[in-house]
């Protein structure tokens, strides 16, 4: 698992790997990257479904209840085809843009 920290964001990927073996591996590392915004880049993934993307819920949830950013990219699943608990945008730049956002949304207080 490769994390590339950028500021007070981390974006999280690995290649050749299943999905549940990259869970697992994102949980094991999780303690290491909790205070950051997250993007985990699922690009080395041919094959995702709606069903894999919510694999990332709990820990998407568990995320944004510490107020930090959790966002997913891959272009292979909609945003319309999950709920909008959990984001999933099509490039890193609309996650770096939605992270800036919602950094902009808490300093604010919205």
């Amino acid at each position: 698992m490769i994390f590339n920290k950028e500021g007070t964001t981390t974006i999280v990927f690995q290649e050749k790997t299943s999905l549940q073996t990259f869970l697992e591996n994102l949980n094991k590392g999780y303690p290491k990257i909790k205070h950051d915004n997250i993007i985990v880049n699922l690009f080395s993934f041919n094959k995702l479904t709606a069903g894999d993307v919510l694999e990332f819920l709990e820990i998407s949830r568990t995320h944004r209840n510490s107020n930090k950013s959790f966002i997913l990219v891959t272009n292979k699943v909609s945003y319309d085809e999950i709920p909008d608990e959990i984001n999933v945008v099509p490039t890193l730049q609309e996650a770096k843009d939605i992270i800036e956002m919602e950094e902009i949304e808490r300093d604010l207080g919205i």
